[in-house]
């Protein structure tokens, strides 16, 4: 049994290499308005999803831009001797969930309240690598 365990982590970590991931925590933006934007780029190359994000006029693609280029410098720091260019690099998963609410009140006609609520999202982004190259 112990064989066989040592077998698989060192298989699971082969795969993290090939890997990384960038999160966005507590992103002041609507969880809808960031996955429009997300949904565009899901499954694209790196260098393609950069060049829709460069050219989007929504400001949830600036904070998607600044997270896909940190996912590579993570994937870089991992991978040292490898070449990006050469790695094609694509973005495996990237996920947009709802993140801390903060709820304020409105004045409203007749002594009334409205509750306004300021939502906030959290991105998690995993790249993956479609060419597998030998990293010693």
């Amino acid at each position: 049994m112990g064989v066989r365990k040592r077998q698989m982590a060192e298989r699971l970590k082969e795969e993290r290499s090939k890997i990384a991931f960038a999160k966005l925590n507590n992103c002041p933006t609507s969880p809808r308005k960031m996955r429009l934007v997300a949904d565009i780029i899901r499954g694209k190359k790196v260098e393609d999803a950069l060049n829709i994000l460069k050219f989007s006029s929504k400001e949830a693609a600036r904070r998607l831009d600044k997270l896909v280029l940190s996912a590579v410098a993570n994937w870089q720091a991992k991978n040292e001797d490898a070449d990006v260019a050469e790695a094609g690099l694509f973005i495996k998963e990237i996920r947009v969930d709802g993140g801390a609410m903060l709820k304020r009140l409105r004045p409203a006609p007749q002594g009334r309240a409205h509750r306004i609520r300021k939502r906030s999202n959290h991105v998690t982004l995993v790249l993956g690598q479609t060419n597998n190259l030998e990293v010693n």
